[in-house]
């Protein structure tokens, strides 16, 4: 008789487990890509183009604090090691009247 997971199937679990385990760690710790960042947003040096390598520091040392005074929404991005604020993006959002 067969086993319902064999080898191949297990391990192929444990990569997908693994891989979502990464992004729930990269979410908590407050990761830039995983907080609805844009790609076109992700020009950390300012030189107006993205390139691979600002793309992923946007998953791997860039992080965002995300604060809200009203209506007003901020995104703070810094390096992770804390070596200082890359820039802040604010936006007024007006919520719509409570009937």
């Amino acid at each position: 008789m067969r086993s319902r997971f064999p080898l191949r199937r297990k391990i192929l679990l444990g990569i997908v487990v693994a891989l979502l385990a990464l992004v729930a760690w990269l979410h908590y710790t407050g990761s830039a890509a995983t907080h609805g960042i844009t790609t076109q947003d992700m020009d950390w040096n300012g030189d107006g183009t993205v390139t691979q390598g600002e793309i992923a520091q946007a998953v791997f040392t860039v992080v965002v604090e995300q604060t809200q005074e009203g209506n007003r929404q901020c995104n703070a991005f810094a390096w992770r090691n804390g070596s200082g604020t890359i820039r802040m993006d604010c936006k007024t959002v007006f919520q719509p009247d409570a009937e």
